[in-house]
């Protein structure tokens, strides 16, 4: 495996260990057909009726609770299915808030599930008429709306109480007021999208209005559907028609203006406060006609200062009068950005920094976010001109925080969402409904037309099958390639994908098998897996947004031409328009001589004892054992104090087993290997299909695979590795909780990074575990993922020699990747480092804190963690799983200087340490425990050269004078 005990951990927080039963367990399928029987029941998902009074008793509709034992409450009670399911799998259907205890609501152990859920069910019912309820709504006494709305009252006035809440979890909170009865008011701008939906799912010709009314909504809209109705209605149904009549009335109230001289009505208690004054304030000044720039400025400014100083006012109910201001004012930004329309590009600049301003207020990126980033949006005033170099960073910052934006409701919301869709497929439009329903819709809207400005000024222009909003796509590293397009939406990890494919990906399988090229929603981070393999091979990958994915989708099965840039732009284009120049790149396939050859002159089989890490070094790798465990005793050499013990399982433990009699088979494991790939040369030679020459070897592997799985250890190896985990690591083998940690003699080759293709087993305590994961590390490069990248790129795949390098856990509080190379700015005395909550950090696709971070320990950030749960390791083995908040950086100031320190120490200390004439970049993986830094493994940098140097990619790419200078009044 490529990293530390990362895939594993990855794939455990996939699958929802443990707030949740995993998916494999659970029978989505009876739950759907249960929700199907729910929306034709008259009752739904409710049995009866009752009165529950004060006292706790529960008495029949007709028999209400008496006046001695206090007031009660009437509602329906649950199904028992339902029931049933929240108690086995914390699904809870048609919850009743009345029936519900705030701290009951609010489930702070599941993560705040059943308050997510409810959220999500609030969204079904308006997309699907009443979802669940479509009957059941019609059940008198089955929920009561002020019982509902004091129930909500009673919830915020508990959970405002709380500081410690309100500042980790102020964008959920915040949120969830939008669904939660508390004030009678409703979610107009989630009806509105809701009914142009249904209206175009029954009227396809409706489907131009709903797209613009979800993806850059303005009350302009208002005519354009009561214009569209006149001119359909001898066409359209009447049921059709009345729908039309029910939006228009819809988006009417909608914009109809926010009474600003109202914020303060009925909430006294502000008044005098240091927020109640800026209200005032607020009002006095903007309940005038004012200009939508003055407006939105100064609303974006009031909302942000109710973000930072809302923790200040201790009184829950006041709490939640600011929040619901908060509210409003966010939709007073929604209604009047559109109308904002700035004459120059310095006008484009302020509105940019509003609009980022205000999304922060309203949550969507945390404070400390923020002031990362708020000084190079806020331009200086006086300045006349800006460099195209400055321009093109603003751009870039920009550009980040609406991805932040829009990552934070997936990271929020993401794991319900994803439960709920398996048996709701509707369920998979609330991340998107929130999206639309934001300020940073507009940031977004916004941000691309500065994006078109840059294009025009430093010749980047991408040409992405004319989709629109284009400036939102941008290239993270270089290569081209032709193939079938297949956008994929949603989950990615049952998506069987091929070599001779185009992926767009919303998030990219952690066990991304070989493609021809890539895209994705954000890119994750710059270091994962997927990016590393992508950056490594020359496969072209680029990031865009959720929109671009949605238009891309017209083009999925048709055969397109891709290409990005070392610049960062990027060009797609169907078959037919391709130029004769790029059909000639694939013109020839690719030559068996290009591919790389794994060096096997030098290896060693003849050590058998398992050797202690103290005892190899780099001249080591590709010789006794691969690179993690030749390096990491490398590294503690020069750095005794911050590398772990280890121990290392040579080739030639591996290569002496492999000579025993294979079961079932008339000769041993290795030559039944050596057989195989014989035979399927010999297939080659008879012109057989190369797909039947590859299934034939995979279904042989599979046979090996698994009868490595059931080697028999020989005594004379688990006696010595017993002995080697008392004298080296200080401990049994079975009390000591350890990695073991695939290591190849195909890894981090010259053109060849080999990266996450074979398996890690972390914190594994048990013995029998211990024994039982050596034989499948053993395994793992034989699994068709690993073979198929090795039979892509090496010419003699079958020459593959697994070692094992088992060193004991680290708890760290978090880690991570530094390549001693700047990814993003291409300069190679930069550094780049992301870093995640707890074990397992910044690989497969994890949403990362990433810096771009300078020698002189001056940074950028170039994303915020949005991971909402992490692994810790205790040392009973296994993975303890915790949620994740974001309200504070994950690595500190200090951290930032040991990084730095440590990029020097390697930069000086490795080539003279190894003797090595090696002048590139590295790659370390590393981790921090109570602030100490520990390091778990360095290898080369690979970055493909190829696609780097590549003449055609040079032809497109356009040279960037970042000195140019911008003039401000330019118009956008």
């Amino acid at each position: 495996m490529r990293r530390l005990p990362l895939l594993l951990l990855t794939l455990f927080i996939q699958q929802g260990i443990c707030q949740h039963k995993s998916s494999s367990t659970t029978d989505f399928g009876n739950i759907r057909k249960m929700v199907d029987e729910f929306k034709t029941d008259p009752r739904g998902p409710y049995r009866d009726i009752r009165w529950f009074c004060t006292d706790g008793s529960i008495r029949m509709p007709k028999d209400p609770c008496p006046e001695t034992i206090g007031p009660g409450v009437q509602h329906a009670r649950y199904k028992e299915t339902v029931e049933s399911l929240g108690k086995t799998e914390h699904i809870y259907l048609g919850q009743i808030l009345a029936y519900t205890e705030p701290n009951i609501l609010w489930d702070g152990s599941a993560n705040h599930s059943r308050l997510k859920q409810y959220q999500i069910g609030k969204y079904l019912a308006s997309v699907d008429d009443g979802w669940v309820l479509r009957k059941g709504q019609f059940y008198r006494g089955a929920i009561q709306a002020e019982d509902e709305e004091a129930a909500g009252i009673k919830f915020y006035k508990w959970l405002l109480g709380k500081n410690e809440e309100l500042t980790s979890n102020y964008f959920l909170i915040r949120q969830s007021m939008k669904d939660v009865p508390h004030s009678g008011d409703d979610n107009l701008a989630q009806a509105m999208r809701s009914q142009s939906k249904n209206i175009s799912d029954g009227y396809t010709a409706f489907m131009d209005l709903r797209i613009k009314i979800h993806g850059q909504p303005a009350e302009a809209d208002i005519k354009a559907v009561r214009s569209f109705r006149e001119q359909h209605s001898n066409k359209a149904s009447a049921g059709i028609l009345k729908q039309i009549d029910v939006l228009i009335n819809t988006m009417e109230e909608f914009y109809t203006p926010v009474k600003i001289t109202s914020l303060l009505d009925g909430k006294k208690m502000l008044k005098g406060t240091p927020l109640g004054t800026s209200i005032e304030r607020y009002i006095a000044q903007q309940s005038q006609e004012t200009s939508p720039a003055e407006l939105v400025s100064a609303t974006a400014s009031l909302l942000y200062e109710i973000r930072t100083g809302i923790v200040s006012e201790n009184r829950p109910t006041a709490r939640m009068y600011l929040l619901d201001i908060s509210l409003k004012l966010e939709e007073i930004i929604f209604k009047r950005a559109p109308q904002w329309e700035p004459s120059t590009l310095k006008e484009l600049l302020s509105k940019i920094y509003h609009l980022g301003m205000g999304t922060t207020g309203a949550g969507y990126i945390e404070l400390w976010e923020w002031d990362q980033i708020k000084n190079t949006l806020n331009y200086n005033e006086n300045k006349e001109n800006i460099t195209l170099g400055e321009l093109i960073r603003v751009l870039n910052t920009a550009r980040r925080q609406t991805e932040w934006s829009a990552s934070m409701v997936k990271a929020i919301y993401g794991d319900e969402v994803n439960r709920y869709t398996e048996f709701e497929p509707l369920a998979y439009g609330f991340i998107d409904d929130r999206i639309r329903g934001s300020i940073a819709l507009h940031l977004g809207k916004t941000v691309s037309e500065l994006g078109d400005i840059v294009a025009q000024q430093s010749n980047i222009t991408n040409s992405v099958l004319g989709i629109p909003e284009q400036s939102a796509v941008r290239g993270l590293n270089p290569g081209y390639a032709y193939g079938e397009l297949v956008v994929v939406e949603g989950s990615a990890d049952v998506v069987e994908v091929s070599s001779e494919k185009i992926y767009i990906f919303e998030r990219p399988p952690s066990d991304l098998k070989p493609v021809a090229g890539i895209a994705t929603v954000a890119e994750g981070n710059l270091v994962s897996h997927v990016q590393l393999l992508a950056r490594n091979l020359g496969i072209p990958n680029a990031a865009l947004s959720g929109d671009n994915l949605k238009s891309l989708k017209k083009y999925h099965g048709k055969m397109v031409f891709y290409a990005v840039t070392g610049n960062g732009n990027v060009l797609m284009k169907t078959e037919d328009d391709m130029t004769e120049a790029e059909r000639s790149l694939f013109a020839k396939k690719v030559r068996k001589d290009d591919k790389i050859a794994v060096p096997i002159e030098k290896l060693v089989l003849s050590e058998t004892s398992v050797l202690n890490m103290r005892d190899v070094d780099a001249s080591d790798s590709g010789i006794l054992c691969g690179p993690k465990a030749a390096n990491l005793g490398q590294l503690k050499k020069m750095f005794p104090n911050n590398v772990v013990e280890g121990l290392v399982i040579p080739f030639g433990i591996f290569r002496d087993h492999m000579d025993q009699p294979m079961p079932g088979q008339n000769n041993t494991y290795w030559e039944f290997l050596n057989n195989m790939f014989s035979e399927a040369e010999a297939q080659r030679e008879r012109n057989v299909p190369e797909a039947e020459v590859e299934n034939f070897q995979l279904e042989k592997l599979a046979i090996l695979r698994e009868a490595i799985r059931k080697i028999k250890l020989k005594p004379e190896f688990v006696a010595d590795i017993d002995s080697k985990f008392k004298t080296v690591l200080g401990r049994p083998m079975g009390e000591l909780p350890v990695f073991l940690r695939s290591d190849t003699n195909m890894e981090d080759l010259k053109d060849f990074t080999g990266a996450g293709l074979n398996l890690t087993l972390f914190n594994v305590s048990d013995r029998e575990k211990i024994l039982n994961g050596i034989k499948d590390v053993w395994a793992s490069p034989y699994t068709e993922r690993s073979f198929k990248w090795r039979q892509k790129y090496l010419s003699n795949p079958e020459n593959v020699f697994p070692s094992i390098l088992v060193i004991p856990s680290v708890d760290v509080d978090y880690s991570g990747v530094l390549i001693t190379k700047g990814i993003s700015s291409g300069i190679n005395n930069d550094l780049t480092v992301a870093f995640s909550r707890g074990a397992g950090g910044a690989v497969d696709g994890q949403s990362a804190e990433s810096y771009l971070l300078r020698m002189d320990v001056t940074y950028e950030l170039l994303a915020p963690a949005r991971e909402a749960s992490f692994n810790r390791l205790p040392v009973t083995g296994g993975t303890m799983k915790q949620t994740a908040t974001f309200e504070s950086r994950i690595l500190s100031e200090k951290n930032m200087q040991q990084i730095c320190e440590l990029a020097e120490a390697i930069r000086d200390k490795i080539p003279k340490d190894t003797d090595t004439d090696y002048q590139g970049a590295y790659d370390v993986e590393l981790g921090f425990k109570d602030d100490k830094l520990w390091l778990f493994q360095i290898r080369p940098f690979v970055e493909n050269k190829k696609a780097l140097s590549s003449d055609y990619l040079a032809s497109i790419s356009p040279v960037i004078d970042q000195s140019k200078k911008v003039s401000l009044s330019i118009k956008p």
